[in-house]
């Protein structure tokens, strides 16, 4: 008797990492498996030239994009730094992390409510920003509360472990976009970094696309840092991502 086929939809890209004087200073690689409910399991592979940095990431997100679990593991010149799981229950986060150094360290956070971001680091799931916009809401700038991420440094280069921001969210509008993987209809989206205690950032917003339902990360660019993230490969079915004839 011949086994079901399993009904997961499996599509992977590539992005690029550019920066205005340098050139190309890195490159990502994802893919995305969605189960018919919903739930996306992203793995991304990421290369920082300058750093000599190497991320490899998975994380599970539920069919409102809300953060699961994730595991992070960072290297630099091949030196292990940390690699750490992260599991989300509702307000309740855990960290388990492994710290080039340190060794075990564990954290235990209890938010005010479930957090609506976790950036872990690859750009790609950068995009998951924009399923925290509330469309249904009025003002096209919005305040995100008690935002997770992996790392509090610009670059995520420190030991994965648990950080906890916040930040604004601005929805700009649709536009039909062209990138090196085709050209898309888009949702061009604008974050608004809170960071004012911390000398590394600014309030210098940066910029993103995003595609379809899934949010798929067509362009990042933040002006602060003179780089711009580029999608420039996508294998994925027409019921995930259509592009468009130029």
């Amino acid at each position: 008797m011949k086994a079901a086929s399993m009904q997961h939809v499996t599509y992977r890209g590539l992005i690029r990492y550019r920066h205005d004087r340098l050139g190309e200073t890195g490159r990502e690689w994802f893919t995305v498996t969605t189960t018919p409910e919903g739930e996306r399991t992203v793995r991304a592979i990421c290369e920082m030239d300058d750093l000599q940095l190497l991320r490899d990431v998975t994380l599970t997100v539920g069919p409102d994009f809300a953060p699961r679990d994730c595991f992070n593991r960072l290297s630099i010149a091949d030196r292990f730094v940390g690699s750490s799981w992260f599991y989300f229950n509702g307000v309740n986060v855990e960290c388990q992390a492994l710290v080039a150094g340190e060794g075990r360290r564990e954290q235990h956070v209890s938010l005010r409510h479930r957090t609506p971001v976790f950036a872990c680091h690859p750009l790609y799931v950068d995009g998951f920003h924009a399923a925290a916009f509330d469309h249904s809401r009025d003002e096209s700038v919005q305040l995100l509360e008690e935002c997770t991420n992996s790392s509090m440094k610009l670059d995520g280069s420190t030991a994965p472990l648990l950080g906890i921001v916040r930040k604004q969210l601005e929805y700009v509008g649709p536009e039909v976009l062209t990138v090196e993987a085709g050209t898309f209809a888009a949702r061009h989206y604008r974050i608004i970094p809170l960071r004012v205690e911390d000398p590394e950032w600014t309030a210098i917003p940066l910029d993103f696309w995003v595609h379809g339902t899934e949010c798929i990360l067509l362009r990042l660019r933040w002006d602060m840092i003179e780089s711009t993230y580029e999608l420039a490969s996508l294998d994925a079915p027409d019921s995930i991502a259509r592009v468009q004839a130029p």
